[in-house]
């Protein structure tokens, strides 16, 4: 049997990737940050450890033995890393450091490092792929990008066999109400007006967590040592057209929206070219307008799940 690590497993994108591992003895290290619910794994066989992937000490007693180690361990939300950096590059970057030596020393067969298409700073046309420079423009993309060259030094300085996955927007259950879908629909449904940035022109590319978790699944099986693979979503929205939607889906009108001062620094469009991933087999198998519909109606149906949130 295949023993898989999971780091950040009990968070929104990682937990939906341990409940897919069926059949293998899956170990799950957290540090259960505000982010992160134990009961986001109920159901999901695995043996839960407690911890950060800063910790190189708990690390060598974790990491021997497993087959494969997936980095999910990440702060992750823009705001909050506008608000505060630090936390961002010491997990990001100096947590990624310490996880990849610690599968180095470990002799660990395969490593995914899962990013994000933040790193790419913004594109105005066309779409980046996997040659194209990174030019972060946020702490918390900056701070990823600092993790995804650090993961590559270790598979050109080291050999180690690591390769990286770059997403776009997810979105589905259990994603913790910070972030714009389940924000606004969580909104809207205790009857609260929804918070647009700027004119809502700002574009980006939306894919649903079991399709991200499928694409890095394929890069853990075949994916090569110190290469990239984007994970492209389903549907490039601006934030205005989606907001659009989730008033429909949860019977709501424009009257519902408050216009807010614009982010610092806010991304304008993100868009990733996933040729690369597909040529391997690849395809997302959620449509968008399923996928959201089914997330709309999940968070009306766990309201004990957000309502302290």
């Amino acid at each position: 049997m295949k023993r898989i690590l999971v780091t950040g497993g009990a968070g929104f994108i990682g937990s939906h990737f341990v409940h897919g591992l069926a059949g293998a003895d899956v170990t799950v290290l957290d540090k259960l940050t505000y982010a992160g619910n134990r009961a986001n794994l109920e159901g999901a066989p695995h043996t839960f450890v407690h911890g950060d992937i800063c910790d190189a000490a708990l690390l060598a007693e974790v990491v021997p033995g497993h087959d494969l180690v997936v980095n999910f361990a990440a702060e992750s939300h823009v705001d909050r890393s506008i608000d505060g950096a630090a936390e961002f590059v010491r997990t990001n970057v100096l947590g990624t450091q310490t996880l990849l030596q610690a599968c180095l020393d470990a002799g660990v067969p395969k490593v995914v490092q899962v990013s994000t298409d933040e790193v790419y700073g913004s594109i105005d046309i066309g779409s980046w792929d996997e040659s194209a420079p990174l030019q972060p423009r946020s702490p918390y993309a900056a701070a990823k990008a600092g993790g995804d060259l650090i993961a590559r030094s270790y598979a050109i300085t080291y050999g180690l066999d690591v390769s990286i996955t770059r997403c776009g927007n997810n979105y589905g259950p259990r994603q913790y109400p910070e972030k714009l879908i389940p924000l606004f629909v969580t909104n809207l449904l205790r009857g609260r007006k929804v918070p647009l940035y700027g004119d809502g022109g700002n574009v980006r590319d939306w894919i649903h967590v079991e399709d991200h978790c499928a694409g890095i699944r394929l890069v853990a099986e075949v994916g090569k040592r110190g290469e990239v693979y984007h994970i492209a979503g389903t549907a490039e929205l601006t934030n205005k057209e989606l907001t659009g939607r989730l008033l429909d889906a949860c019977g709501h009108s424009w009257a519902m929206v408050k216009p807010v001062q614009d982010r610092k620094g806010h991304d304008r469009r993100y868009s990733l070219d996933d040729r690369k991933l597909r040529a391997l087999g690849y395809a997302p198998g959620i449509p968008f307008e399923q996928g959201l519909r089914d997330t709309v109606r999940w968070y009306a149906d766990n309201r004990d799940w957000w309502a302290g949130a």
